[in-house]
């Protein structure tokens, strides 16, 4: 599948898996050819066909999710072509994938068959907006739905996440990964 994100500072485009997860093979920003996002644009901004590559940054973001939204705002601090009205093309595929969410103090469990490879296609550790891992919690450790860590490690997750949280937030780790 792709999608367009036109670079007007406000349009923002869903990527979306009705079954499975997001899995983002290619991400590019910038101007490819000079027909793409080409509306009320005058010539001199649409000559240059260079890009570069976001996947570094998107990727992170939209992998392992069923749903992600997409804007160039993130984009904007490397300018790959500075006069240039730019946009930005990424194509995702939808792969099937377990989910394992497990909460605070306990352990995760991933499995799979003896003879396959455990393939991790996102991780999270910190609370979102979901009543997930909430059973029989007070309220003020379910507060704090802004905390969330997608680092690469277990420790730097808590890491990022315990400075991100109220102390008393409750936390869990979302993994989304398939068996190869």
């Amino acid at each position: 599948r792709l999608v367009v994100t036109c670079d007007n500072g406000e349009n923002v485009r869903f990527l979306i898996c009705d079954s499975g997860v997001i899995f983002i093979e290619r991400s590019l920003y910038g101007r490819t050819n000079g027909t793409t996002c080409r509306e009320g644009r005058p010539a001199n901004q649409l000559t240059n066909t260079v890009h570069s590559s976001s996947y570094r940054l998107i990727s992170p973001r939209c992998n392992g999710k069923q749903v992600c939204e997409v804007n160039t705002g993130v984009l904007r601090t490397s300018d790959p072509c500075v006069g240039i009205y730019k946009y930005l093309e990424t194509t995702y595929t939808c792969i099937l994938a377990t989910r394992s969410i497990t909460c605070e103090g306990s352990d995760a469990l991933l499995e799979c068959d003896e003879s396959s490879t455990i393939q991790i296609h996102s991780a999270s550790y910190g609370r979102r907006g979901q009543p997930v891992s909430s059973f029989k919690r007070p309220a003020n450790q379910l507060a704090n739905t802004n905390c969330l860590s997608q680092s690469t490690t277990a420790s730097k997750m808590k890491h990022d996440c315990n400075s991100q949280c109220d102390e008393g937030t409750y936390k869990y780790l979302d993994v989304a990964y398939t068996c190869g």
